[in-house]
């Protein structure tokens, strides 16, 4: 199935929100008003797209249109989508559920928005002493800055992509790691960027 942008999940889902509370759908100036957006135009194209991936119908009744939602194709108020953390990455993803969003119940990720939380895959075993191992699916916050002792994700170099404990001293940063057989990373702070803070983990079923 296409992959919705951010914008046509928001059309979905506040169309499936309207329905359930009002029993109609929305027209396209409600919509368009709920998401703050002048053009209805606009939302018509959103609706299109919805339409093209099989996840809504269009229905012309007496000279206007009504739409239908597929239910069965529609994430519920009880999940939510995680994007993957765009940062560089040792290998190529092999799978394709690496490749498209994860669906995830709300209650994970707490009271924060589902747009501010991405997944990060572990690779190594650099903070097992966390509980955290090589190929577990890290949840993070999105964020560019980090206090002492945090766990974070950083880029190096913009180059190499990792979860480590953050600790600043003056013009450096020490990226720990929990796990005695690897050593701390010491870099200068300009190099370092801190792109989320963990808040969570995901462990595949082997």
């Amino acid at each position: 199935m296409q992959t919705r942008t951010r914008r046509q999940r928001e059309v979905l889902d506040f169309i499936a929100r309207y329905i359930d509370n009002h029993g109609h759908d929305p027209s396209y100036q409600v919509i368009a008003r709920a998401l703050g957006l002048r053009s209805k135009a606009g939302i018509a194209k959103h609706v299109q797209s919805l339409e093209e991936q099989g996840l809504l119908v269009r229905r012309r009744e007496n000279g206007s249109f009504s739409l239908d939602l597929k239910r069965d194709e529609v994430t519920t108020n009880a999940t939510c989508e995680i994007h993957w953390l765009d940062v560089p990455l040792a290998e190529e993803p092999s799978e394709d559920w690496e490749l498209l969003p994860l669906i995830v119940p709300k209650f994970i990720i707490g009271k924060r928005s589902a747009d501010r939380v991405f997944a990060f895959q572990m690779e190594d075993d650099g903070m097992i002493g966390n509980h955290i191992c090589e190929k577990d699916i890290v949840l993070v916050e999105e964020r560019v800055f980090a206090r002492d002792g945090e766990c974070v994700v950083v880029v190096i170099r913009k180059k190499v992509s990792m979860l480590r404990e953050y600790y600043r001293s003056g013009s450096q940063v020490e990226l720990r790691a929990a796990n005695e057989d690897f050593e701390s990373i010491i870099e200068s702070a300009d190099k370092v960027e801190v792109k989320a803070v963990f808040r969570g983990v995901l462990r595949p079923v082997v």
